[in-house]
């Protein structure tokens, strides 16, 4: 039949999509659409351990955002949607594959991180994991202490591209170019006192009359039982804040409090850099140190070596050598570097129940994963935290 020129020729009718295609469409736009998001915009994380006690507890569920410091093209492409290194249900199977690896670029932000801000990133020092112990034991502390080859007799050891090692989260204590140090526990950046946060946490030494403190009201400070008892009668330790403490000395079988640190100045090898002949640092005593940042010059000599060596071979990916006592970089005679990248200094707010960079050391720019936002979920021993639930994050 035709149809003359001026009447529109009827369109036929496409065929029904099926039941299944629909909700297979359905499944593959939802997995686009989330890994879009996950990638560019936020995500989902969950606070694994109490190193950032009290600001932020164990089970607060938090949206990363990360577009506050600009999103980071993925490092490793070819992976399994929505899943970070491993395959579900799954032990050791990663999620992804290697042999397509693109190299570090991050859009445009609305920020830059600043002192005191709460990060998430990749650990530095999870580009090598032990598998059977990685949630633990760090392979380089496993390293130091029983040497490289027992290492890898006893264990499954996997290296991991930048984007795909564990995700952390900490505060930013000090950013490119920044000196910090730590005396006596309270940490300085360029010679001024950090911040600290109002529910942060550190041990404390308190000591009563020998009465015992009033249960309900230790209850009511979620403090039921002592971190650790102490030698003498009615001496004992508690992880408290600023605020606990302030309490706790209205209590009137309380005597004195006193901050648990390491005055003594003990040298403690498995504090960064782990070299015990020019560092004598530990957990509470530390620095000075400057933090590295982009287009700055070092020496490069036997005392900085140390401080330097993984930023020179891992994180900037030369090859380093010594011969006859003097450095070589890419086989070429080296007595400076110059950085290619910005680093921080990240630490955790529960002081003495946290590895952070005083035992790794710095976070190259590359790591950084987000900025915490907000806590959406969160529960504990007795059920769901209502007053944390979409609670920002400061």
């Amino acid at each position: 039949m035709k149809f003359p020129a001026w009447k529109k020729r009827p369109t036929p009718e496409k065929p029904k999509k099926s039941k299944l295609r629909e909700w297979l469409d359905a499944g593959i736009f939802a997995i686009i659409a989330a890994t879009v998001i996950r990638t560019f915009i936020f995500e989902a994380y969950c606070i694994p351990s109490g190193s950032m006690e009290r600001t932020l507890l164990v089970n607060d569920y938090l949206f990363v955002s990360k577009i506050s410091y600009g999103p980071r093209i993925p490092m490793t492409p070819l992976a399994i949607p929505l899943v970070h290194n491993k395959m579900p249900f799954t032990k050791y199977t990663p999620s992804y594959s290697t042999a397509v690896e693109w190299k570090y670029r991050r859009l445009p932000g609305f920020t830059h991180i600043k002192k005191n801000d709460i990060v998430v990133f990749n650990l530095p020092e999870g580009d090598t994991v032990a598998l059977e112990v990685e949630e633990s034991r760090n392979y380089y502390d496993l390293v130091r202490r029983l040497g490289h080859d027992e290492v890898w007799k006893r264990y499954h050891i996997l290296a991991r591209p930048v984007d795909k090692r564990e995700n952390i989260i900490k505060r930013c204590l000090a950013t490119a170019g920044d000196t910090l140090q730590i005396i006596n526990g309270i940490v300085y950046v360029n010679h001024q006192q950090a911040l600290i946060a109002p529910e942060s946490e550190r041990p404390y030494w308190v000591q009563t009359d020998g009465e015992e403190l009033n249960a309900s009201r230790m209850d009511d400070l979620g403090l039921i039982d002592p971190a650790v008892p102490g030698d003498t009668a009615g001496k004992y330790q508690y992880n408290l804040t600023r605020g606990d403490v302030a309490t706790l000395q209205t209590f009137r079988a309380v005597k004195s409090i006193q901050a648990d640190v390491d005055k003594n100045r003990n040298e403690d090898a498995s504090v960064f850099p782990h070299d015990t002949a020019y560092y004598h640092w530990n957990q509470d005593n530390f620095g000075p140190l400057v933090i590295p940042q982009q287009g700055q010059t070092v020496a490069v000599n036997r005392s900085t070596i140390e401080l330097y060596r993984r930023i020179i071979t891992v994180y900037e990916g030369n090859r380093l050598e010594e011969r006859d006592g003097k450095y070589y970089i890419n086989n070429q005679p080296a007595d400076t570097y110059t950085f290619k990248m910005n680093y921080y200094w990240m630490m955790g707010d529960n002081r003495h129940n946290s590895l952070d960079s005083r035992y790794w050391g710095f976070v190259p720019e590359d790591h950084i994963v987000g900025k915490a936002w907000i806590t959406w979920l969160s529960y504990g021993k007795e059920g769901p935290r209502w007053s944390r639930f979409f609670k920002a994050i400061k």
